[in-house]
């Protein structure tokens, strides 16, 4: 278990200033990665459902996912803040799952994923709301000072309920395949959409509360 861990910081160690770089960046920089990460997790999600009937619907949510990324970076006001704060949140959702879910263990959340625990689960919310409380009170985008509102709160829930309930997803296609990761691209977690499988429910879902101006 602890070299898995291991396996796991040292990834996300390398793969979290590679992300930011691309993000806050944009442009073509912005385009360029997201065209490779859209290549590599419709090519995991070909492997991992070509027997069974739910293919084409996948790679419908895949484009629809991807391009919500493209929008929150650079069609909404706010440059790079939108889409960093979805990232933090599912981020800290899912270390947050994690940690408490190995910590404290208990009950099953669905047997889907038989690794989630309702533990786990809050786990994710809390570490995601201290998470997105430093994000917010520490950027440097002055027009963007939001307060702690219980809305903001109540949206920032959400955001990790959604994150949360993709993995689980994600996790009901591999247990139909019978597989156990999605692929071997990143150590300790498996495959791309292993590591995003939150992300590609939670943008999309963001993107539309944000662009309705809900909290904006």
């Amino acid at each position: 278990m602890k070299n898995e861990i291991y396996k796991r910081l040292l990834s996300s160690i390398l793969l979290i200033p590679v992300a930011l770089f691309f993000i806050i960046q944009g442009s073509f920089f912005l385009i360029f990665f997201l065209i490779i990460c859209f290549f590599i997790s419709a090519y995991e999600w070909h492997l991992m459902t070509k027997k069974i009937k739910f293919l084409l619907g996948g790679y419908i949510v895949l484009i629809f996912s991807f391009y919500s990324v493209f929008e929150l970076r650079n069609n909404l006001s706010g440059e790079y803040f939108y889409i960093l704060l979805v990232t933090i949140i599912c981020v800290a959702t899912d270390i947050g799952g994690y940690l408490f879910g190995k910590t404290f263990k208990g009950p099953k959340l669905t047997k889907i994923s038989p690794n989630k625990t309702y533990s786990g689960m809050f786990g994710g919310f809390f570490l995601s709301f201290i998470s997105t409380h430093v994000y917010i009170n520490n950027i440097n985008f002055a027009q963007f000072k939001i307060e702690t509102s219980i809305e903001f709160f109540l949206i920032v829930l959400l955001i990790s309920a959604i994150s949360q309930l993709g993995d689980i997803i994600i996790s009901y296609f591999k247990r139909l395949s019978k597989i156990k990761n999605t692929g071997k691209i990143i150590p300790g977690h498996g495959g791309l959409l292993d590591r995003i499988d939150g992300m590609i429910f939670a943008f999309p879902f963001s993107y539309l509360i944000f662009y309705s101006e809900l909290i904006i």
